[in-house]
């Protein structure tokens, strides 16, 4: 098909910028150029990978499969000639929020010890799964199903609901809230924290909702009194907040914490930090 990574990069760029002319200005070439690789590409395909009409560019179903594989092509391409000059790169460890909670410490410092050659770098982002098909990281703890193929998940252990409540309001002082305790009260829901949804109530007992960009809004909307939220108790432990305190939920089912890679694993140490994963945090 003789295809080269310039096209790939070009297709790359298209899909992950949304337009023609993001792409090319991420590229830093013309917008004809980038149009005519782009026909290369899907000529030597014998297949049409975009839909384009004067007002909208959309990927086909060819289109959004190649997406994955391209980016992850590209990123495994640069990782390698990095490594040329620079040496062996950081194992990449992504997560939402709150990490592992209390887990999170121990397991870093038990790899170190185990494996002081093989660096871990910790990132958070709002979507890890993301950028696990994207090739950006190698490994990613998540709190949510998978929403696609092409990823291996290995369930680790389940972590308890947990309400946020403000400091003066009554339920900091219970041992113990229901979620329908909470339903008369506004909630904050974190885009961040996914875990946690409206779909956790009954349809005719739902609180009223808003959603906030991040934790340290989430809290804040918390500890001014103007909601209540639900987690896990791994937010309890990696965000304490002095106007905030967390009240184990009675009714609500745990939820699942999940260690998810590439099946094809783009660093040479990820199985084994998975094996150091299950054996530390396996059913915790």
């Amino acid at each position: 098909m003789n295809v080269e990574l310039r096209h790939l990069r070009a297709f790359a760029a298209i899909g992950n910028e949304g337009t023609i002319t993001a792409a090319a200005a991420v590229l830093r070439i013309s917008q004809p150029a980038l149009s005519r690789t782009l026909d290369q590409l899907e000529s030597r395909l014998g297949t049409r990978l975009v839909e384009r009409t004067t007002r909208s560019l959309a990927l086909t179903e060819a289109g959004t499969r190649l997406l994955d594989h391209a980016n992850r092509i590209l990123n495994q391409v640069d990782d390698a000639l990095a490594e040329v000059t620079a040496g062996p790169r950081a194992l990449r460890v992504g997560f939402a929020w709150a990490a592992l909670g209390r887990h999170t410490v121990p397991l870093l410092r038990g790899w170190r010890e185990a494996r002081p050659d093989a660096e871990v770098r910790v990132f958070r982002l709002d979507d890890p799964e993301a950028a696990l098909r994207l090739g950006e990281l190698d490994v990613a703890f998540v709190r949510t199903p998978l929403s696609g193929s092409g990823l291996a998940s290995l369930d680790l252990y389940r972590e308890r609901r947990v309400a946020a409540v403000p400091e003066d309001h009554p339920f900091a002082l219970v041992p113990g809230v229901r979620l329908d305790d909470l339903a008369d009260h506004p909630v904050a829901l974190c885009a961040t924290a996914s875990s946690a949804g409206v779909s956790l109530w009954p349809a005719e007992r739902r609180p009223h909702t808003f959603e906030v960009a991040n934790t340290d809004e989430w809290l804040t909307a918390i500890a001014t009194g103007d909601a209540v939220g639900v987690t896990t108790e791994a937010t309890e432990h990696t965000h304490p907040h002095p106007g905030v305190r967390y009240v184990p939920i009675t009714d609500a089912e745990p939820v699942t914490v999940r260690m998810v890679s590439p099946q094809v694993a783009a660093h040479p140490a990820t199985r084994a930090f998975r094996d150091h994963a299950r054996s530390l945090l396996g059913d915790a």
